[in-house]
């Protein structure tokens, strides 16, 4: 076995967390500015 089983599992958690399945998040910013430029946010 070339790697610990604690290594392989940290390893696995970076990939899972690394993963956008939905796109990038946006900031509060972002979603701030995106409100305001939508005609139908009135």
């Amino acid at each position: 076995m070339t790697h610990s089983k604690r290594e392989e599992e940290r390893q696995w958690r970076e990939r899972k967390q690394s993963q956008n399945p939905h796109g990038k998040v946006k900031s509060f910013e972002q979603l701030a500015e995106d409100a305001g430029k939508d005609p139908k946010s009135k």
